[in-house]
């Protein structure tokens, strides 16, 4: 059996202002929005379509906390965060769920750095802040977040390893 291949780890030091990336895609399905809504958010918009269709929406809309978790998980798949340097988030501001996402929606998750700082206090750990984004199919921005994430930083190279270029 062979192992899957492993994405690059990305530590504190190898994220750059100004950059960005387009962390993927993903398909939104009916079934996925019913059952997490069942489990985590059980409010007639998510769940029953006659309901829903009297409501502001027209019809059911998934979770703003399930639209949130998978751009969550777009940027784990996509290597954009590594769990052996991920170590969470002091906390978000600015969450903003723009649009109603709906089954069938086709999502594209971007983010960029905007800031990144390594800690004084603690010269392990770095904070790297971006704004996430997703658009559906029509390109319309569904999801807006400015966060900060804590990563590990490099550790320091050994006394046997050279730190210069050959």
């Amino acid at each position: 059996m062979t192992q899957p291949s492993r994405l690059p780890i990305r530590f504190a030091q190898d994220y750059k202002p100004g950059e960005i990336v387009i962390v993927g895609e993903y398909l939104v399905t009916r079934d996925e929005v019913l059952a997490f809504a069942q489990q985590w958010d059980p409010q007639p918009f998510h769940l029953d379509e006659e309901m829903a269709a009297q409501t502001i929406f027209g019809g059911i809309i998934a979770s703003g906390w399930h639209v949130a978790l998978i751009m969550m998980r777009m940027m784990l798949q996509s290597g954009f965060i590594t769990p052996e340097t991920s170590l969470g988030s002091p906390g978000h501001e600015n969450l903003k769920w723009i649009k109603p996402v709906r089954p069938g929606d086709r999502l594209v998750g971007r983010v960029e750095i905007t800031d990144t700082r390594m800690s004084r206090s603690r010269p392990d750990i770095g904070f790297v802040t971006t704004i996430s984004t997703l658009r559906n199919q029509n390109d319309e921005e569904v999801y807006w977040l400015k966060s900060t994430s804590i990563i590990r930083s490099r550790p320091p190279a050994g006394p046997c390893e050279k730190t210069e270029p050959r």
